[in-house]
């Protein structure tokens, strides 16, 4: 498999935040802020005569839509599909044979598996670009890139910021990612969470390695005050192998506009979205809320991404 290596991705496949250095992470960011400020029209025509797969063999909204509307927007064309329910794949396909298909079709796979792991396998098989648009709890590569853009936009920097992570950080692979990707920056954690859904035992020994110092909390409350950005998650119901464990859980963490009251002036409320419960909709009209803007930040970062891999930027 290729690995990203200097600062030439042309060809390089975006699989694990693990995969990528602080000097390659600022370097996307940077790309993506020039992207997002390009208007002389040549925008619209960097990807042109250039094919995407959309492989998203598990629902998707934001990381689906906003890959195609990026491929799109950049002149680019898109195959694919939304669901294995209509593919090969359920005449019993491997990912393996499905990922060596596309690369005759396509010139950059954009892949989502519910299997931990799926992506790098597609990446094995294939001679083109893969990027991982989530694989099972494991990674979500593309989302914590967009969430450090969005901490860089609202906050001026990102290096030595106290970040919050809150509700599912067991089967989270946004916090999974995250966490390991602002360690390269030296940020204080906290983690918010019940027993069942604490912070994985390898990602803390990651952090501590990395010289990281992190807390783990029950109470949401007496964090909010100490935070630059608070990073709340969905329960994730589809994660959990036992229902009853996730009866126990539901609804533990809601984030209401009252409880922001002594936040920092220029505290951030993120979310990775879709949101059910745990954000009230009060909070959205706060000076605090930035998760739509958060969404809308993929766009430019995953256009960066695929002229990178595509060697058109």
């Amino acid at each position: 498999m290729r690995e990203i290596g200097g600062l030439d991705f042309k060809g390089k496949d975006v699989i694990s935040i693990n995969d990528l250095s602080r000097q390659e992470i600022d370097f996307i960011l940077d790309k993506a802020e020039f992207i997002e400020k390009l208007d002389d029209g040549s925008k619209s025509t960097l990807l042109k005569g250039k094919i995407m797969a959309s492989l998203f063999f598990e629902p998707s909204t934001r990381t689906k839509d906003s890959f195609n509307s990026a491929m799109t927007r950049l002149g680019g064309t898109i195959i694919g599909f939304d669901s294995d329910k209509s593919t090969s794949i359920k005449k019993g396909e491997t990912v393996w044979d499905t990922a060596k298909m596309y690369n005759t079709y396509t010139d950059v796979i954009v892949m989502r598996h519910r299997v931990e792991g799926a992506a790098r396998r597609a990446a094995e098989a294939a001679s083109i670009p893969v990027i991982n648009g989530g694989d099972g709890a494991n990674q979500h590569p593309t989302q914590t890139l967009l969430d450090l853009y969005t901490i860089k936009k609202t906050q001026g920097r990102i290096e030595g910021l106290k970040v919050a992570m809150c509700g599912d950080l067991k089967y989270g692979r946004t916090v999974h990612s995250l966490a390991v990707a602002l360690s390269h920056y030296g940020c204080r954690l906290y983690f918010v969470a019940p027993k069942s859904l604490k912070m994985p035992n390898y990602i803390q020994k990651e952090l501590t390695k990395r010289g990281i110092v992190f807390s783990e909390h029950y109470n949401l409350e007496e964090v909010i005050p100490l935070a630059d950005i608070l990073y709340m998650t969905r329960i994730q119901k589809e994660r959990f192998p036992d229902e009853a464990e996730y009866e126990k859980v539901s609804g533990i963490y809601i984030l209401k506009s009252n409880m922001l009251k002594h936040a920092k002036e220029n505290m951030k409320v993120m979310h990775p979205l879709p949101r059910v419960d745990e954000i009230s909709t009060d909070v959205d009209e706060t000076r605090h809320a930035v998760y739509f803007e958060q969404a809308a930040n993929g766009i430019p970062v995953r256009q960066a991404l695929l002229c990178l891999v595509l060697g058109r930027l």
